[in-house]
């Protein structure tokens, strides 16, 4: 045990606490993170042949799924991706188009329903330089928000808390799915029927 004090080590003191969060590496190193843009290393693309659970699929739909993002900015943030291997929004079809808008506004439904957030981010960062983590499969952003939930942390500490587990997250939504998504879909059976 050491009697030396902060001060004695490198750097300018500056009064601040610091949260340590070496979780947080991997993902910085590009853990996850495809060596190049084809479909064979894609993380987007393996997801789907996972069973629900393990890939942290929430919902499976004919063109496109909602996943958990592995590296969530809230809890709940989740990507809805087209299944086809395509880089750019102008890429998709307009049936991939109308699947992804559809499943962002369902996400949002089930979302609202599991945890009741006061607001959402939707986003799809366009190519490395705006952000894609991977670029070269397309993926939609939804990350609810809360009032308050832009604390301290990520402007002093650059830290994000998550205060719930990916598979909680995950057992919450993907029950919830079938309850409250479906039923906002205009083209649902229940919903023509008029049960909401």
């Amino acid at each position: 045990m050491s009697d030396e004090s902060a001060a004695d080590f490198a750097g300018e003191p500056d009064g601040f606490e610091r949260l340590w969060t070496p979780h947080r590496m991997v993902y910085i190193e590009g853990e996850n993170k495809p060596p190049d843009g084809t479909p064979e290393t894609c993380p987007f693309c393996r997801i789907p042949t996972n069973d629900d659970e393990t890939g942290l699929l929430v919902h499976r739909d004919e063109l496109a799924f909602v996943v958990l993002n592995l590296y969530p900015y809230s809890p709940g943030h989740v990507l809805v991706c087209p299944y086809r291997h395509v880089a750019d929004y102008t890429d998709l079809t307009e049936d991939e188009r109308i699947a992804v808008g559809r499943l962002t506004a369902q996400s949002m439904s089930v979302l609202r329903q599991v945890s009741a957030p006061h607001g959402f981010n939707l986003g799809i960062n366009q190519g490395a330089v705006a952000g894609a983590g991977i670029a070269a499969h397309l993926h939609q952003h939804v990350v609810p928000r809360w009032a308050g939930d832009g604390n301290f942390l990520p402007v002093i500490g650059q830290t994000k808390a998550i205060p719930q587990l990916l598979g909680d997250t995950w057992r919450l939504l993907h029950k919830a799915w079938p309850q409250v998504a479906d039923r906002t879909d205009p083209g649902h059976p229940l919903t023509e029927q008029g049960v909401s």
